[in-house]
């Protein structure tokens, strides 16, 4: 049986589906449908079971718990706006430490959800202390966790591998709401108005110009079942492309890709402001101080373990997410 904590969420619900791949349905989903409407990740996968999340930890820590052959802990808030600093340390770093030990102490197998948050404003991205300041209570959450890995580094009695995470974008993240990707915003805005807003330009960076390491949510699974199939390596890992692309590149993409897809011929950037397709608004006050400007993950960590799979660039991955949403009749024009 394989764990995986958040699994009617977006990677969640994408880790199932990468395991159901390669033929694995012995699944445990864990998590939290009182938003019943995130069933809708779950329909399409074959698992085992369903337990909701405080009951599996509750089990956790009653020593209930069949043992698993891994656990992927995805589960956590990723709202990078929220201030109840309560529930998030209990909800992101109690819990992942409740789990941690549980695996520990029946040499189980642990990967689990870092952030890029951790980083803050930047502007180096690499796994080393000195790099690290988050801007907000989530990033400090998944760094608090981070710094419990590292001191157990070398007493470790099975893999744990935490995967920092940067922009990630694809197909089912409906349910996110305001923490959707960007691309996301992007398609519906299109579809709904005929126009996609960005960011203004705020912190040095022009209009739309603010960059970020946008990363395919294909890419994110591969990642992921590189280290199951390496129970060997541990550590913390950034999770990105290596690359930083300014997000008037993913707009570009989302418009071209529905314009195309309507008939109509793929515009340069110039163009589709021009024509209003792409539209600026006033950088928020209130993100002024908070917002990550420019991410790029180093990955010399992520290659030194072994990974050496390419990562999609925003023009390709954007344009595939297009295209599956709508194969699946979920984005109509």
């Amino acid at each position: 049986m394989i764990v995986v904590t958040g699994a009617a969420g977006f990677i969640g619900s994408n880790l199932v589906r990468g395991l159901n791949g390669r033929g694995v349905e012995d699944i445990l989903v864990v998590d939290d449908l009182t938003d019943g409407d995130k069933f809708r990740n779950l329909v399409d996968l074959k698992i085992a079971d369903y337990l909701h999340k405080g009951e599996f930890r509750r089990r956790v820590l009653a020593g209930e718990l069949p043992r698993p052959d891994a656990v992927f802990h995805q589960g956590a808030c990723s709202d990078t706006t929220e201030r109840n600093g309560q529930f998030m340390m209990d909800n992101n770093f109690r819990v992942t430490l409740e789990l941690f030990e549980y695996c520990q102490a029946r040499e189980v197998p642990f990967l689990y959800a870092s952030s890029a948050a951790v980083y803050g404003a930047g502007p180096q991205y690499i796994e080393d202390p000195a790099h690290e300041s988050p801007l907000n209570v989530y990033g400090y959450s998944k760094l608090l966790f981070d710094q419990v890995l590292r001191r157990r580094m070398d007493t470790l009695t099975a893999q744990v591998v935490g995967l920092r995470y940067f922009n990630v974008y694809g197909p089912r993240e409906q349910h996110k709401g305001r923490m959707a990707s960007v691309a996301f915003h992007n398609m519906n805005q299109y579809v709904d108005q005929g126009h996609v807003r960005l960011f203004g330009g705020w912190d040095g960076y022009p209009d739309g110009g603010q960059q970020r390491d946008f990363v395919y949510i294909d890419d994110v699974v591969k990642v992921n079942l590189h280290f199951l199939d390496h129970p060997d390596v541990s550590g913390i890992f950034n999770c990105g492309t290596g690359r930083a692309q300014p997000f008037n590149d993913v707009a570009q993409t989302v418009v071209n890709s529905l314009r195309v897809h309507q008939g109509q011929l793929a515009l340069p950037l110039e163009e589709l402001v021009g024509g209003g397709q792409l539209r600026y608004v006033a950088f928020p006050d209130d993100l002024k101080g908070r917002y990550q400007s420019h991410t790029q993950a180093d990955l010399s960590q992520l290659r030194a373990a072994g990974y050496s799979q390419p990562f999609c660039d925003v023009q390709t991955g954007v344009s595939d997410y297009v295209r599956r949403l709508m194969d699946a009749g979920q984005l109509r024009i």
